[in-house]
Formats: structure tokens, sequence, C-alpha cells
């Protein structure tokens, strides 16, 4: 097959000659009576169709930092100490998603190697390191090194037609895309000839389409096209694309809270938070400090290489008068930023706002009063199974603590809102990576708090345990039943699918300090977490723990209880997907 289109792109075709003029070509009708124009390869037609069928390779700048080529998926990297392997386009977002997440003064990114990359002309080439891939970067010039046009495109499919010395019709090729398109043409020498099938439907980038029915109208639509858009060739993906007229339209919208303030890399945060700004579209700026005072000053914006521009000047209050880089625009929130250690953000605040949630003092006395069990903790979608069941103390002075019952790591916490101005939870714990994050607060009640960032599915859901719910009747009689020696499994069931035979000779020892021990033979063989608590849903659950521990990995859950007696209880877990059973009863 592959001969076959090599001779249909390489016969002999009719020579023509090109006057190119306001963007259109003098075109040549082929003869036989088909009444098809043709082009040849070297035309700035052709060349026009090649530039829009390239691979655009400035979508992943926020990786390579090179619009020339696009690095190939699947490929994992590291962000800001997060592992996450990006499968699509819409993964790309999530690397944005954990850069705004934590503001720190320098964002890392680190790519593993090897990588695959793809260039305009689709070819592909592996790169086994970074000094490899800096050195093609630095052959794409930031903001325009690729130049291929992006503002138009090609409705799929499109016939293509070939023809011999003797104007005779030779082959007749159907392209399904971008990549077949241009890999056609690049096969073609200087004076090969081809034609196209009209009528031809071009979408741009507004989502419009046009329909041309010549060369000339396609040459026109192309060229036409090249300065229509932004192809945000740059490395500024925090610009969210704003122009003039969007960003003064989203400063003068709603008044804006201040966050924080830090002049000259001191922070003054105390002195202005909770000031309220208001925008007027005449270029004034009226302040409220939280007496109700009010301050008059003005503000201007204009747009550099670097994006947009605040100019603010007040008679009193000098730490805003600056001229402040707009480094990032996120939801309901602006971050102003000018050289020196000076930084402002402010938080949006509309009518149609959600309503009040709990200041960071109210959530910190929260967190003190009781334990708090982890339910589940999620990762980049990955659940961790290992922290099931162990238990948050929240000290006075900043001081953390997580235990399983037997073992005990130590950390520190502290409340505050994010960049994106939500109450968030920042713990850190050096040997428990697993929940070293800054959590959003997302739902809040008397015996439950979850905390979630969804762009990169990291989620924390903690349930309120006051003095081990020892004031819970049910509770303590059923530890104390588990408490009354060995147990066997006598039931494991996956749906259908029965897998008690893999517990087969197995005693499960469940003792206080919520440790479960299991034993083939009087030999121990594994150790586990337990708790029985009573949710947030007033149901009893029954933790078990084991980890990834081998096949009892397979128990590792948070399971309803189901039935209790002295020498049996019943145990059920459900989800999307299945329901598990577990029954435990004494030999």
């Amino acid at each position: 097959m592959k001969k076959l289109i090599n001779n249909l792109l390489y016969a002999g075709l009719v020579v023509m000659v090109l006057n190119f003029t306001s963007c259109q070509e003098e075109f040549e009708e082929v003869a036989g009576g088909n009444d098809q124009e043709t082009i040849t390869a070297n035309s700035s037609t052709a060349e026009l169709i090649e530039k829009t069928s390239s691979n655009d390779g400035s979508f992943d700048n926020i990786v390579d930092g090179a619009s020339c080529f696009a690095l190939k998926f699947p490929y994992t990297v590291e962000v800001n100490g997060i592992q996450i392997t990006i499968d699509s386009r819409e993964d790309l977002h999530t690397i944005e998603d954990i850069f705004d997440e934590v503001d720190v003064d320098e964002d890392i990114l680190d790519i593993i190697f090897p990588i695959t990359i793809t260039l305009a002309d689709f070819t592909e080439i592996v790169i086994e390191n970074k000094e490899q891939l800096r050195e093609l970067a630095a052959q794409c010039i930031e903001g325009g090194g690729d130049d291929d046009i992006e503002c138009i495109d090609f409705v799929y499919p499109i016939t293509l037609f070939t023809f011999d010395i003797n104007n005779q019709q030779t082959g007749e090729v159907s392209v399904n895309s971008d990549e077949e398109l241009r890999k056609f043409f690049a096969g073609l020498e200087d004076n090969d000839l081809v034609s196209i099938q009209f009528p031809l439907t071009l979408k741009k980038f507004d989502g419009t389409e046009i329909v041309v029915d010549s060369n000339g109208e396609l040459a026109n639509a192309l060229e036409m096209a090249k300065e229509e858009c932004d192809e945000d060739d740059d490395d500024d993906f925090n610009d969210d694309d704003f122009d003039e007229e969007r960003f003064d339209f989203c400063l003068t919208q709603c008044p804006w809270e201040v966050r924080e303030v830090i002049r000259d890399n001191q922070s003054q945060t105390d002195q202005y938070l909770e000031y309220i700004m208001t925008f007027a579209e005449d270029g004034t700026v009226t302040v409220k400090d939280r007496e109700g005072g009010v301050l008059n000053g003005t503000w201007a914006s204009s747009f550099t290489e670097r994006g947009p521009l605040l100019t603010l000047e007040f008679d009193t209050l000098v730490d805003f008068n600056l001229e402040w880089l707009v480094y990032e625009i996120g939801d309901h929130t602006i971050k102003l930023y000018s050289d020196d250690g000076n930084k402002i953000i402010l938080k949006q605040l509309c009518e149609d706002d959600p309503g009040e949630v709990p200041g960071p003092e109210t959530l910190r006395e929260i967190l003190k009063e009781c334990e708090w069990i982890i339910k589940k903790v999620k990762n980049q979608g990955e659940e961790i199974d290992r922290l099931l069941g162990f238990e948050f103390k929240f000290l006075p002075e900043g001081v953390v603590s997580l235990s399983n019952g037997i073992t005990t790591s130590e950390g520190t916490w502290e409340i505050g809102y994010n960049d994106d101005q939500v109450l968030s939870l920042l713990i850190t714990m050096g040997d428990e990576p697993g929940v070293n994050f800054e959590w959003p607060l997302r739902d809040l009640n008397n015996t439950r708090l979850r905390f979630e960032v969804e762009e990169i599915d990291y989620e924390l859901v903690l349930l309120r345990v006051c003095d081990d719910n020892a004031g819970d009747g049910d509770v303590p009689e059923i530890r104390n039943i588990m408490m009354g020696g060995a147990w066997n499994v006598a039931m494991y069931k996956e749906n259908d699918m029965d897998m008690t035979s893999e517990f087969a000779g197995m005693d499960f020892n469940f003792s206080t300090m919520h440790q479960v021990e299991v034993s083939v033979n009087d030999d121990p063989i594994a150790a586990g977490v337990w708790r029985v608590l009573r949710n947030h849903d007033n149901e009893l659950k029954f933790f078990l723990n084991f980890g990834d521990e081998a096949v009892l990995g397979e128990l590792t859950d948070d399971w309803y209880i189901n039935s209790v007696e002295a020498n049996r209880i019943e145990l059920i877990h459900e989800d999307e997907n299945s329901t598990d059973t577990l029954v435990f009863e004494k030999p």
C-alpha cells in the first residue's frame, strides 16, 4: 500500500505558472473535462495547507516551553513534588491547578525521561534526558517559533486527486486527519500537481464554519485566518487569554476583598486584611476599611508582553501605589506582583457568592475539640488504603499527631486561606507524604469534615470521634465482643465470587489500641488496624486496614456492620461496581 501511494505522489504532473497577488493565485484547469483546478506542491497555497495541518506544539508549553513540538501521551511529570501521569490535554490543567494550589516563589516541574516528542510534520523523536530536550526547545522562539496556522482547521474527510504528465488523473486519496494531510503534501516533489475536491469546509477558532469552492477561496481563507486569534504560543499559561477589555470588565464587575499584602518583602496583611476595593469604569477606586472608613484613589490598566498591568494611586494607601503585574487570574481571585518583594491577593465578592462559611478560628477550634479518623484519603485519584482508620489529633501550638494505635507520627498544622481564598487545612508531616497537602474545606457538619481539590482528584474525609465513642452503648459492646478471642473468616465474597478459601487457617485476634493480629498455627503473619465507630449518618462502621498486605489487603475497607452476635459478625461494603460480604465467626 505504501508503494502504491508513493507511485501516486511521484507520478509526472503538469507544470503550471504561478502569480500570487493579494493572497490569490492563478490556477490551471486540468484537461479532460473534469473541471478541476490544480496546485503545485511548492505553491503558496500548498504551503498554507501544510501550515494549517501541522501538529500544534503550543498546547503543552507549560511542560516543555516549546511551541515547535509536543510531548506524546502518556508521560509522567513531577510537579512541586507531586508525581502525575499525563494521558490527555485535559490532564495538563492538573499541572496548572497544582501550581495555583500552593503559592510559592518558584514552581518546579520535572519530566520523567525518556519521552517521545512529535514535531510539526508529525515525526516522532525519542528524548532521553533534559539536556537533549533543552537543545530542541532552544530552536523554538517563544511567541511564534512555530509557523503553523492554529486559528482555522480543516473539516475531514478531504478527497485529493493526482495526475500524470498527460493530464490524466492517476489516483484518488482520502485524508481523515491533519497528520494524513500534512504527510501527503510533505511527500510531494516541488512540481507535483494535486487537486482538491470542492466544496471544502473549514472551522474557525470561534466555532464558525465556512465553505470554500475553489483554490483561490481556500488560499484567501487560510491567509486571512493567520492573525485572527491568539495562538497562545508563549509560556504564560496563567494569563487565561485575558485581553484588556475582559480584564477591565472583570475588575469592575464586583467588589474585591484584600486577602494578602506584602510590601518590600514585609507582610502588611494584618493591616489591610478584609479591606474592600471597588473599581469603577471611570478609573476611580474606593477602598472601605474594616471600620467603614472610605479612601479614594485611581486605577488604570495596560497590556505588555508580560501580561496585564494594573496601576494604583492613592494619597494615603501608599503600600498599594505601584504598577502591578497581574501574574495570575483565577476563579474569583486576582494576584498582583511587582519586583522587590511586593504582592497583593484580592478575592472577588459578588452578590451570588455562596453563603457564610466558618472562619479560620472556628475551624481551628472544631479540629481541636475531638479526634478525627481517616475515612478516605485520595491522591491523584488513588486511594491510600494504608491510612484508613488512622487517627488525627490536632493539638495546640500547631502540633498534629497521626496514629494507628501503636506507632505515632508528628507534624504541624495550620488553618488559613489558599490562593483561591478557600478556607484550608495545611498539614506538614515529613514521614507521611500521603497527608502532606494544603486541603481546601468543602463540607463540614457535626461529625465529618471533607477536604477536596477536584481538579487533581485529591480528597480527605475525616470522621469526628470524641472520647473514642465511649458514650455510644453499641460501639463499646461490639468492641468487647470482637476482643473476646480468635475469629475466622467464615465467608468472603466479592459480588458472587466466593473467595473464602483464601483465608483458610487464619486466626484474627482483635486487641485494644485498635490492633488486629493474623496468625496461622499460632505464628503471626500480619498485623493491621481495626476500629468500630458510628459515622455521620448514625451508622455503625467497622474499619479494617491491612494496607496492601497480599491477600489480607482485600479486606482493607470501611465496612457497614450488617449484623452482630456473640460468635458472629457480618460486614457489608458497597460501591458502584460491587457488593462485598465479610463474615467473621468464632471457631
